[in-house]
């Protein structure tokens, strides 16, 4: 699959077996999991699947005040459990196939998922300690 790093915004072709093994990215050396990964319907269902670490996804758009308001928590968090929380952003905007195909009614939606499977969903921009408790529950 392809995962464009977060910080270089370079394209690597990461084998979804290694998806695991804390990524690096060709062109700036950095972690490409350290912060949120901007998915398509051409890689989020691989990213769901093969991950073994728990997977939150963040179904946003870029005209949304409440969505770019919480942008930075989202990050922040993705920071504080990088290796341990696989986080994703979902542009409901430009892939809206995923947006109907999960269901989504309102933005933003935090999605918690397990194992491909998801076990936990809440609609509207969280404060940091509530997004810590989501993030908690996954981890439990």
């Amino acid at each position: 699959m392809i995962i464009h790093c977060p910080h270089c915004n370079k394209g690597n072709r990461v084998p979804a077996e290694r998806l695991n093994q804390i990524p690096i990215c060709g062109a700036c050396k950095q972690e490409l999991l350290s912060l949120p990964i901007n998915a398509t319907t051409a890689n989020f269902s691989e990213l769901l699947t093969q991950s073994v670490m728990p997977v939150i996804v963040d179904f946003w758009a870029p005209w949304c005040g409440p969505c770019k308001m919480f942008g930075p928590t989202f990050e922040a968090s993705a920071i504080a459990h990088a290796n341990q929380v696989l986080f994703i952003k979902v542009n409901t905007e430009a892939e809206q196939l995923l947006g109907s195909q999960w269901n989504i009614r309102s933005i933003p939606t935090l999605a918690g998922f397990k194992n491909g499977k998801e076990v936990h969903r809440v609609s509207g921009a969280l404060p940091p300690a509530q997004l810590e408790q989501f993030v908690q529950q996954l981890l439990a």
